[in-house]
């Protein structure tokens, strides 16, 4: 009995990852109905175990807590026809307001939302909004990752730390830097090796990149990237990773370390209370680890090394507290020349405009 339970889990969960295009409309058992509908578009499979999942897990947080009906979109490629024909057949349905949630659907919702004024929009990782009906958001997942890089220094033995990278914005190069920066406020010594994927969710390249970096004698897998795919590369190799919007552990359990998560369930559930309250405005929302919108997942204690926990409370409680951000000088580029001097902190501009990597990360930003 247990193998067929086992066996019927899993064709479950395969069913999710690979499901097309998608929505969902079922009612919450217990909840009262409210007369409001909200769409998603997304990038990949709500399956992925990553971007995908852990938006999706907001979306049934609307469900649940507001009583709201929710549609989706998933595996909507990066083309604005493709994101334009999504949002219209939201539109369509009935969706009071839509949340894009890859960058590359930036341009098409802005499009969109001048179509549809009377439909709110709110676009994740990017940069245009107007003053009526479209924002945008994303959180400060750069603090996550200089604390997961804190546990990558302190468990390498080769000094070599592997990095697969998906997209070559801003957004992906300031999270390989804070990640870097991380790993060498604890082992100056260690370098963080990229290899790019020019794909946000691909299980293969993934892999593919991951072993690449494996075979030049890295012995932790970090990532910027949709599926585990990299982690379970990582404990196939008997070595460690660091996973990334999600916990990552149970798809790799001897080797993630720890993960630079998300929790978007009160962001969305309090978005949408304001438009359903008659008190929503467009803003550009950048959240930070003491909103809790970013964090990182339960360290993997049996394995990660002696200090860790005390080293990542530590830096915790100066981001809190907002005495110190990730990103204050002094800091070099990989060419050593000082890119923001020192006591300085680099501003959200400079940030969100990130088009270096810091000195300590071995390799070059894709075309």
């Amino acid at each position: 009995m247990k193998k067929v339970l086992a066996l019927a889990l899993a064709v479950l969960m395969m069913a999710a990852l690979f499901a097309g295009c998608g929505e969902t409309t079922a009612p919450v058992v217990n909840t009262p109905e409210v007369n409001y509908t909200v769409g998603f578009v997304y990038v990949g499979p709500v399956g992925d175990g990553g971007w995908t999942f852990s938006h999706d897990q907001g979306r049934l947080a609307l469900e649940a807590e507001l009583g709201v009906k929710t549609l989706y979109k998933e595996s909507v490629p990066e083309i604005d026809t493709e994101v334009e024909k999504a949002i219209e057949e939201l539109v369509d349905d009935g969706c009071n307001f839509i949340f894009t949630t890859s960058f590359g659907f930036m341009n098409a919702t802005n499009a969109m939302a001048e179509k549809y004024p009377d439909v709110k929009f709110m676009h994740a990782s990017g940069y245009m909004a107007n003053d009526t009906n479209f924002g945008n958001y994303f959180g400060r997942i750069y603090q996550a990752r200089y604390l997961s890089g804190i546990a990558a220094g302190l468990k390498t033995e080769t000094n070599k730390i592997g990095y697969v990278a998906a997209m070559p914005i801003p957004e992906v190069v300031r999270g390989i830097n804070a990640f870097t920066l991380g790993v060498q406020s604890v082992n100056p010594d260690a370098v963080v090796y990229v290899e790019w994927t020019n794909d946000w969710v691909d299980v293969s390249l993934e892999k593919a990149a991951a072993n690449v970096l494996l075979e030049q004698d890295c012995d932790v897998i970090a990532q910027h990237q949709d599926s585990p795919a990299p982690q379970v590369a990582a404990e196939q190799k008997g070595v460690f990773g660091i996973g990334y919007h999600t916990d990552m552990q149970p798809a790799a359990p001897a080797a993630v370390l720890t993960s630079a998560i998300w929790d978007w369930k009160p962001f969305y559930v309090a978005q949408v209370k304001a438009a359903i309250d008659g008190t929503w405005a467009p803003t550009s929302y950048w959240g930070s680890i003491a909103e809790d919108i970013v964090a990182i997942a339960p360290l993997n204690d049996a394995i990660v090394a002696e200090g860790t926990a005390e080293a990542i409370e530590d830096a915790t409680a100066k981001l809190v507290n907002g005495e110190w951000d990730v990103f204050t000088g002094p800091i070099e580029d990989q060419a050593g020349k000082v890119v923001i001097a020192d006591g300085e902190v680099a501003s959200d501009d400079d940030m969100l405009s990130m088009s270096y990597f810091v000195k300590g990360v071995v390799g070059t930003i894709a075309a």
